[in-house]
């Protein structure tokens, strides 16, 4: 039912695109599955399009597109309400504007309900629209909730494979983190299957003889920011590893079932660690460790196109690669 591309694609796709074909996927086989937006519903990816679908008004009762205004805040509280009666809500809106819709979220956390939030435009790859439409500190704020399941994918099939996830929830409401802008789809037949998002973080990329120098880390769009770093240090000898970390609280769970697949994941022999994240580095340091390198965005983000605001922010694989040695040389 739900099927994303298997081999790379280096043009990609942006994963909020990826999430609303796997949404209509979803939508078309479950019929309770219904939703919308508050905010432009076309930018966030979540208008269900199939035949069938239709609008909700008082004309046509049994239309699955909700339209809740501009009112992040009136969503969640409606999307609660509908939980309660046992159908399954989504709502959508961008990242940077989830402050408005907290209370909301938290009150699914507190009572345990399945609701899916959908936020896009995850980071500076929201470009010329500037510091107040590029979220910096909300992944951290929504982290910090209790209950909440966050999941940011790295690409189309990371998203399919969080649509499964998110499925099967049956009491945490879910903030599924996409993005706007296009992000490579990675290569599946030379690096890891994406069947570690069920598990919330796994070895993407790993050093030849499994006995890695550095660990790189990351979630969402710069995962591949990361493979891009491992290739350039295994052209220069250096073994590295790449995990992809979808989920802390998907990984954390699974970890107090399987405490082995902690070590497996992040051997505390490696001491040299980067964690990579267009966003606040609050919190990184319990998987980078206190002399770990966390490269983030503690200030305010800039309006400018894309690839100047990764260059500014050190968004580029040079700048990664640079990190990684001098955690080497560092942990030596």
């Amino acid at each position: 039912m739900l099927s994303a591309p298997r081999a790379g694609n280096r043009s990609g796709l942006a994963t909020g695109d990826a999430s609303g074909q796997a949404l209509n996927a979803l939508a078309r086989n479950v019929p309770w599955l219904i939703g919308g937006s508050a905010d432009l519903g076309p930018s966030c990816k979540t208008r269900l399009t199939f035949d069938g679908a239709g609008d909700f008004n008082a004309d046509h009762p049994d239309g699955r597109n909700l339209h809740f205004g501009i009112r992040e805040h009136a969503m969640g509280a409606i999307l609660n309400g509908l939980s309660l009666s046992k159908v399954r809500p989504f709502g959508s809106g961008f990242l940077i504007f989830s402050d408005y819709a907290r209370p909301a979220i938290r009150l699914s956390a507190l009572m345990e309900l399945p609701v899916i939030y959908i936020f896009t435009h995850d980071s500076i790859g929201v470009g010329e629209d500037g510091p107040t439409h590029q979220p910096v500190e909300h992944l951290a704020s929504l982290r910090a909730i209790p209950g909440l399941t966050v999941l940011r994918p790295a690409d189309a099939n990371e998203v399919v494979e969080a649509w499964r996830v998110i499925v099967q929830l049956r009491h945490q409401p879910v903030a599924l983190i996409l993005t706007r802008q296009a992000v490579a789809t990675i290569d599946r037949t030379r690096y890891a299957s994406t069947e570690g998002v069920h598990r919330g973080a796994y070895v993407l990329a790993d050093a030849d003889d499994r006995r890695p120098q550095v660990l790189l880390l990351a979630s969402g769009s710069e995962v591949s920011l990361c493979l891009d770093a491992y290739e350039k240090l295994k052209a220069e000898g250096i073994e590295a590893r790449v995990v992809s970390m979808p989920s802390w609280e998907i990984f954390e769970r699974y970890c107090r079932d399987h405490p082995e697949y902690r070590e497996q994941v992040l051997p505390r022999s490696v001491a040299a660690r980067v964690s990579v994240e267009e966003a606040s580095t609050l919190g990184w340091a319990r998987y980078v460790g206190s002399s770990g390198l966390s490269v983030g965005i503690d200030t305010f983000g800039a309006s400018a196109p894309l690839k100047e605001l990764q260059k500014k922010f050190g968004f580029v694989p040079e700048h990664i690669v640079a990190a990684a040695k001098g955690q080497i040389e560092k942990a030596r």
